[in-house]
């Protein structure tokens, strides 16, 4: 049988989210607002989906930034913090498991391609930086399709400029939504579960979980 495709989600999954703390921390904020922000990020992105719209993923996270940072006493003003933490958002290193990981997907005749619900030019700077931006067959956003992950557009979108059956392709995921969003557009999926949490019952089940980028050439031969 043919290898499926691998198809990465990008913010959390290969980029390491948990930096943002820091970038949160330079500018007087406290650390733990990272997570609220990125959570925040999230339901509006989702919020603006359900009702039909498309939003950039810039705009949403800048301005669900500016929520959250507006009764912080901040050691410089509102809109230089801002410029900080997102030019942070741009510049952020893969999980250390990540470039190996894609590199021996690629060894073992993978074909790896990426699906974010960011900006396409941001995903395809992480690789670069990450020195693996030349085993991605392609980098894809939901720019341009209808909507965000987890809605199926987004998949059908993917599949449609992959030029690949559902059945063909795999998810890999460490968000259960987006797992979740896959399955039922009919992909493959792997749950990328590196802190060893338990995955919530209300979502559709992963076919496949690991705990690294490194596992999943040899799940996926199995």
């Amino acid at each position: 049988m043919a290898l499926p495709l691998v198809l990465f989600d990008v913010n959390g999954t290969l980029s390491d989210m948990g930096r943002m703390s820091q970038h949160f921390e330079e500018v007087g904020a406290p650390p733990q607002l990272a997570a609220l922000w990125f959570a925040s990020v999230l339901r509006d992105g989702f919020a603006l989906t359900a009702v039909g719209r498309n939003p950039a993923f810039g705009d949403v996270a800048e301005g669900a930034l500016r929520v959250v940072l507006a009764d912080q006493v901040l050691n410089r003003d509102l809109d230089d913090a801002v410029t900080h933490v997102m030019t942070a958002l741009q510049e952020l290193p893969v999980h250390p498991d990540v470039a190996d990981g894609i590199r021996a997907l690629a060894l073992e005749g993978f074909g790896v391609a990426v699906l974010t619900n960011g900006a396409a030019a941001t995903a395809a700077g992480l690789l670069e930086r990450a020195g693996v931006g030349g085993q991605i067959a392609a980098v894809l956003s939901v720019a341009d399709a209808a909507r965000w992950k987890p809605a199926r557009e987004s998949y059908a979108h993917a599949l449609e400029t992959l030029g690949k059956a559902a059945g063909d392709v795999v998810l890999v995921a460490v968000h259960p939504w987006d797992i979740d969003g896959a399955a039922r557009a009919g992909l493959k999926t792997v749950w990328l579960n590196r802190d060893g949490g338990p995955y919530p019952t209300v979502m559709t089940p992963p076919d496949h979980e690991v705990a690294s980028v490194g596992e999943l050439p040899g799940v996926l031969r199995a």
